[in-house]
């Protein structure tokens, strides 16, 4: 069939099984199942962004680039209670995104790939927000553009682990502080020139200073 997109999918396989009278008996079974699912997700998603839109804490998380109604609602259930957590790093560690080590003495200190432990939904989730940053997103972010510096000396999925770590950071930060996120710190001098009656209310929560708050580690 090659490649087709998800509306022309169904079109797609009755073409490709017209003459199997057979097959084309049960393509029509499978279509329909998928049908019913693709109607049920959407109505689930529905009410995930509507649930999303009625808490103000998870509406300042999508102002985050990548930042959907299912990342802030997962992050915000599995976090509960932000002052739970001293260090920023601790966050993240308990998503699982920090990385192995192995010590012996003073002379051996091995760091590995990510933990992996804590819930893995949220991980998940947090991995595609940060891919949905790094790809779909086409504005200025600062983040952003620190990812694409690490990129071209790791891999892309390390540094997609290291986008969904610092979204982890950044977003604590915004909840244990009251904050805002702004991206773009030009955007954010830009606001604060033209006075305090112009500004959007609420105190800044600046990318460039999630990136100090964790450093430049790779993942």
């Amino acid at each position: 069939m090659g490649k087709v997109s998800r509306g022309g999918m169904e079109k797609a396989v009755r073409e490709a099984v017209t003459g199997d009278a057979m097959t084309a008996g049960l393509m029509d079974y499978m279509l329909r199942a998928r049908a019913a699912l693709w109607a049920e997700y959407l109505v689930l998603n529905k009410l995930a962004v509507q649930l999303a839109m009625r808490d103000e804490l998870c509406r300042r998380f999508m102002a985050i680039p990548g930042v959907g109604p299912v990342t802030a609602l997962s992050f915000s259930s599995a976090i509960d209670d932000p002052s739970r957590f001293r260090r920023l790093r601790d966050v993240a560690a308990y998503f699982g995104l920090t990385l192995k080590r192995w010590q012996s003495g003073t002379s051996i200190d091995v760091k590995g790939r990510i933990s992996t432990a804590g819930d893995p939904d949220v991980r998940r989730t947090l991995y595609k927000a940060a891919s949905a940053m790094l790809t779909r997103f086409k504005g200025r972010d600062t983040i952003k553009s620190w990812d694409l510096h690490l990129a071209k000396t790791k891999c892309h999925a390390k540094a997609r682990v290291a986008v969904a770590r610092k979204l982890a950071v950044t977003m604590h930060a915004m909840w244990r502080d009251g904050t805002f996120y702004v991206g773009d710190h030009l955007l954010q001098h830009s606001a604060s020139a033209l006075g305090p009656g112009r500004e959007n209310p609420g105190r800044r929560l600046s990318a460039d200073r999630a990136i100090r708050s964790w450093g430049a580690c790779p993942p």
